[in-house]
């Protein structure tokens, strides 16, 4: 580790407020303790108060409150800033081994008892997440910098009507996760629109020497979620969906990312969602489907209709 970082990890080490002899800090830092003694040294000569006591309980430690920086964090944020660290690993963050570095970095900048505590915390944190594919990771790491240093990209793009790619460039505004999905938001040069794009269909991307600025008032989150789910406020098409069932169903039910959007009333036994009549037909059936006879239909009269005629569509099906 270079020096100023072991200056650094010996600062971190005495604002915990526990003392610590040379012996320890050297073996935590895994360097000679000749070495510790000239850190120590030069941190003093800077103007840091070191207090330095000799004897059987002895040590070195921090003048009480000389360091409050935010680089500096107690044992919560410490706990708080590695449990999202497991979030983002699972998410398939796309900086994934700085983030191992700092983590490391969080770990080792502590003291032994705040180790002990951080270790214990993190062994009863679990994330489990559907597995990513590897190589949407660079494809990742490429858009982080597009959208910071707001730079086009060009990609090879696929999407879900289509077997054939098709090039386009695209001004990335934002990325967003979302239902165990990366996705990134940009503006489209061959549809001259805005539109959001699944990351784990772009299979080429490189950068480009275009420059574009972002509007500061552009928001990638209510971009994408009004395009997931439009608002339906003042629209005169709208049906009530009535459900009864088993308390689970109907709370899955009501959780779920679509369903839960439209939520409009639930009792004990049955939730009530208010929807456009399109939306009733088309895609509410074969959600509903899955939940066999842990639900009911009561109204609307058509989609009990629609989901017999979909029911028999698949036996016909499975029969020939």
């Amino acid at each position: 580790m270079p020096k100023d970082d072991n200056m650094l990890a010996i600062l971190w080490m005495l604002n915990a407020g526990v003392k610590m002899t040379a012996k320890q800090i050297s073996e935590k830092l895994e360097i000679n303790i000749r070495t510790v003694y000239r850190y120590i040294d030069a941190l003093c000569t800077s103007g840091v108060p070191i207090i330095s006591d000799t004897g059987h309980n002895g040590g070195y430690s921090l003048l009480n409150n000389f360091i409050r920086a935010p680089l500096l964090f107690d044992i919560e944020e410490k706990k708080a800033l590695l449990h999202a660290a497991v979030f983002a690993k699972e998410a398939g963050y796309p900086l994934s081994e700085a983030l191992g570095n700092a983590t490391s970095k969080l770990k080792m900048y502590s003291n032994q008892e705040q180790e002990s505590i951080l270790s214990r915390h993190l062994a009863g944190f679990e994330v489990i997440n559907r597995m990513g594919d590897p190589s949407v990771q660079p494809v990742l790491a490429e858009l982080e910098q597009a959208v910071a240093n707001e730079f086009s990209v060009e990609i090879d793009y696929r999407t879900s009507r289509e077997e054939q790619h098709k090039n386009r460039v695209i001004d990335p505004y934002g990325m967003v996760y979302w239902n165990n999905k990366w996705y990134t938001v940009a503006f489209c040069h061959l549809r001259n629109e805005v539109r959001s794009f699944r990351v784990e269909r772009i299979l080429q991307i490189k950068r480009t020497q275009l420059i574009f600025k972002r509007s500061e008032a552009f928001s990638t989150r209510e971009y994408f979620m009004q395009n997931q789910l439009p608002d339906l406020v003042g629209k005169d098409d709208l049906v009530s969906l009535i459900i009864g069932g088993t308390s689970g169903a109907l709370d899955d039910l009501c959780l779920h990312w679509f369903l839960g959007h439209h939520l409009k009333e639930r009792t004990s036994n049955q939730a009530i969602f208010l929807l456009e009549e399109q939306s009733i037909h088309t895609y509410v059936p074969y959600l509903l489907l899955s939940y066999g006879k842990s639900i009911q239909v009561i109204e609307p009269q058509s989609l009990k209709e629609k989901l017999v005629a979909v029911a028999s569509e698949l036996i016909e099906y499975y029969q020939r």
